[in-house]
């Protein structure tokens, strides 16, 4: 016998690093309006192709196609087009704030605007959210108030979670959205827990789980597709597939998998890769799902495949991991820019309107941000008393605590 070789193991590698010139020839885009769109009690066997695969509508022109087009109005592709450039002001407005001082910590959605806002305008009132930092536009699209959000943001006075939540982990349940947590996966199970319960009590609603690319390495994610699997959950668990897992590219997270759709199969779990930067496809794919789940026909799982223009948080320099020019490669575009030449297209939105949408997107920011700073940032103005700190725990305190606080002079 000749001597073993040594072993050795596989390391992912990126297309390109820092210096590079970005390469997304590898990356399969089909034409808009190609990709079929199976009945929605269609049994998970009967659409394995989807998830290798991306639904897309608008093509190159602005003009929507295929079989997933048609779904919403003029004036809901407009309403859609401003929750997308209020999500992108906002960050604009709040990352220029961290710069400041005025918060600890911000993280943008830059490129990312479709994902939220468009699969928020599908779901209906009572339906929850389990989201991750990243999707801030199930707010903005919910009606939520930006002063409350720039309110927490700030930590002030007048914070709904009374400073006891790191900047931009919102918590709004009357909004479907729940709290964030920065334990990255932990979510999805909730999602799922969420979904059972609402079966088990005879409800109509249903909830949507939500993890990053590099989360679904993560064991909760596993233990979620299980469970919604058994129990035919109807719940909607989104995979937003950015590219990039704060400094590591997907690859590392997605390991051998072609696509991590695909993960969906091993669990018998209907999968979908939707272009994410294409409003249309992503508010058509995810109506279809929720009408999935809320008829009785289980879980679906999206893959949004989308890039994070921006860095990962105002913590992040992208610079020191991949190439400068990266972003602008990106195959799939800008969303905001997509949906505004799709209305153009129409002949119900123009160049000029556009100018006047986003001055009036600004002030309204830039009138909310006066409002929220009256009630103080990091640096200036009131911040919650520690008493708060003893707040929202139990329905009713408990002894040790109501001594603890007399003990803190609370």
């Amino acid at each position: 016998m000749t001597d073993p070789k040594p072993l050795r193991l596989r390391v992912p590698e990126p297309g390109c690093r820092p210096g590079d010139v970005p390469d997304f020839s590898d990356f399969v885009v089909p034409k808009a309006g190609e990709t079929r769109r199976p009945e929605v009690d269609a049994a998970p066997g009967e659409m394995r192709d989807m998830a290798f695969s991306i639904v897309r509508v608008l093509n190159r022109k602005g003009e929507a196609v295929g079989p997933w087009a048609g779904s919403l109005t003029p004036d809901e592709l407009r309403e859609g087009l401003k929750h997308m450039m209020t999500l992108r002001v906002f960050d604009e407005r709040m990352t220029n704030a961290q710069r400041q001082g005025k918060t600890s910590f911000y993280m943008q959605h830059l490129g990312e605007e479709a994902v939220s806002c468009a699969f928020r305008m599908a779901l209906e009132q009572g339906d929850m959210n389990f989201p991750t930092y990243r999707q801030a536009g199930l707010l903005i699209a919910g009606g939520y108030p930006l002063v409350d959000m720039m309110n927490q943001i700030y930590s002030n006075s007048a914070d709904p979670l009374k400073g006891r939540q790191l900047p931009i982990m919102y918590s709004a349940r009357d909004h479907g959205f729940f709290t964030i947590s920065g334990n990255l996966g932990t979510q999805y199970i909730q999602a799922v827990g969420w979904a059972m319960a609402s079966a088990i009590a005879g409800d109509t609603r249903i909830a949507a789980g939500w993890i990053g690319d590099g989360a679904t390495a993560e064991g909760d994610f596993h233990s979620a597709m299980v469970f919604a699997s058994t129990y035919n959950a109807p719940v909607i668990l989104n995979i937003v597939n950015n590219q990039w897992a704060i400094s590591t590219f997907q690859g590392m997270a997605r390991g051998a998998a072609v696509t991590f759709a695909e993960r969906g199969h091993g669990f018998g779990i209907p999968a979908i890769r939707v272009d994410g930067n294409d409003y249309l496809a992503v508010h058509a794919v995810a109506r279809w799902a929720a009408e999935r789940a809320r008829s009785g026909h289980g879980p679906t799982l999206i893959e949004h495949v989308t890039y994070r223009a921006g860095g990962h948080s105002t913590s992040d320099d992208p610079a020191a991991y991949r190439s400068k020019n990266e972003s602008a490669a990106w195959p799939l575009g800008d969303p905001i820019e997509r949906l505004k030449t799709h209305l153009i297209a129409l002949g119900e939105w123009s160049d000029e309107r556009h100018t006047q949408a986003t001055a009036e997107v600004s002030d309204r920011i830039r009138s909310a941000q006066r409002e929220a700073e009256a009630n103080g940032t990091l640096i200036t103005g009131q911040h919650p008393s520690p008493r708060s700190m003893f707040d929202d725990v139990y329905e009713t305190m408990p002894q040790h605590l109501v001594r603890q606080r007399q003990e803190g002079g609370y």
